[in-house]
């Protein structure tokens, strides 16, 4: 904690601090959990105010900050940022509340309530590039969700609902480690698999369904991501096709990334193929993103995101063809960025399962 909070002082000059207020990064910079408090980072020092509920703990987790029982968090943010001769605020840009940053302006009536995005912009580099404790917990993460990919495969039968299915993947998952589940699993099948978010709902599996699977485990707060498509029973020659094509494009990203390329032209590659294979505006949503502590990350393979990969940075490659009213495919492996290509962190299969 104390490397991040220095790494995050280096963009601010004297006289200038920081205010985060996100739960994902307070925890980030505290390593705490709560669902309330303020961190204050200023050139010297770094503050943490925290409510009633949580002080007690807060004091014995938290060590590279000042601790704070918060009665009147804006009272106390004033005495704070006029004692470390503060004369402008900087915020969490993506994130702030329209309320709260009123409320500043009104309570802090001294000092500037800036919103340039350069503290946004430094929280967002420094969450994504991981560190070697964050990569373990994401690793430990997908490997319950690997686990718990093979368990559902011997579970799913003609007749299952996809309700049943989703929460049977959920339970195994956290009676096998998980803390929770990364985001609400996505199970899918046959006419419903068109739907890349589409929710589980009391459908039956029938024969000849591709079932397109997208879950995710919680380790220490750290998310994994993966998606598989199977069919139950048989599938048609335009199925396998759809098939073999995401995974193809999928395949000519993988041989892109590496730290230095450019996340639009990564996603270019998988997208090129799939338009040119006949399916043009099929695969409507990004390539992939990052993730760690939220399940979407900076930075994203889509088709605007100019950013430059970086070693040590966590993306998923999720290429995808959904035809509408008939089905869907979407193949989803989560990689670490490296100077020389990446590391696969998925170790499921992706060869057309027919169950």
């Amino acid at each position: 904690m104390k490397q991040r909070i220095q790494a995050l002082r280096e963009s601010l000059k004297s006289g200038e601090a920081a205010i985060i207020f996100d739960s994902f990064n307070r925890f980030y910079f505290t390593g705490f959990r709560s669902s309330a408090g303020i961190v204050i980072i200023t050139p010297q020092n770094a503050f943490f105010l925290i409510d009633f509920r949580y002080f007690e703990k807060a004091k014995k987790v938290v060590c590279d900050m000042e601790v704070h029982l918060a009665t009147d968090s804006y009272k106390q943010m004033a005495e704070i940022l006029n004692k470390e001769n503060i004369k402008e605020l900087f915020l969490e840009t993506e994130t702030i509340n329209l309320s709260v940053y009123e409320r500043l302006k009104e309570r802090l009536e001294e000092i500037t309530i800036s919103t340039n995005s350069k503290i946004q912009n430094s929280i967002n580099l420094l969450r994504s590039i991981k560190e070697e404790n964050e990569l373990e917990s994401i690793k430990a993460a997908q490997e319950i969700t690997d686990k718990t990919f093979s368990y559902i495969l011997d579970k799913i039968k003609v007749g299952k609902t996809e309700r049943e299915i989703a929460l049977d993947m959920e339970f195994f998952a956290r009676k096998n480690g998980s803390d929770g589940v990364a985001f609400d699993f996505i199970v899918v099948s046959g006419k419903n698999s068109s739907l890349p978010h589409g929710v589980p709902t009391d459908k039956q599996i029938q024969n000849g369904d591709f079932i397109t699977m997208d879950f995710g485990a919680r380790v220490n707060g750290y998310c994994s991501d993966m998606t598989r498509t199977v069919a139950v029973g048989e599938v048609t020659d335009k199925q396998r096709k759809v098939y073999e094509t995401v995974l193809k494009a999928q395949q000519l990203a993988f041989k892109k990334i590496k730290a230095g390329a450019v996340c639009k032209d990564i996603d270019a590659a998988a997208r090129d193929f799939i338009d040119n294979s006949g399916f043009e505006n099929c695969f409507g949503h990004g390539l992939g993103h990052s993730l760690g502590l939220e399940i979407h990350e900076n930075p994203a393979f889509n088709t605007r995101d100019t950013s430059v990969l970086k070693s040590g940075t966590v993306m998923t490659v999720e290429p995808g063809i959904y035809l509408e009213s008939e089905f869907g495919v979407r193949i989803e492996d989560m990689v670490l960025v490296t100077d020389s290509g990446y590391e696969n962190f998925t170790k499921s299969s992706k060869k057309l399962i027919i169950l």
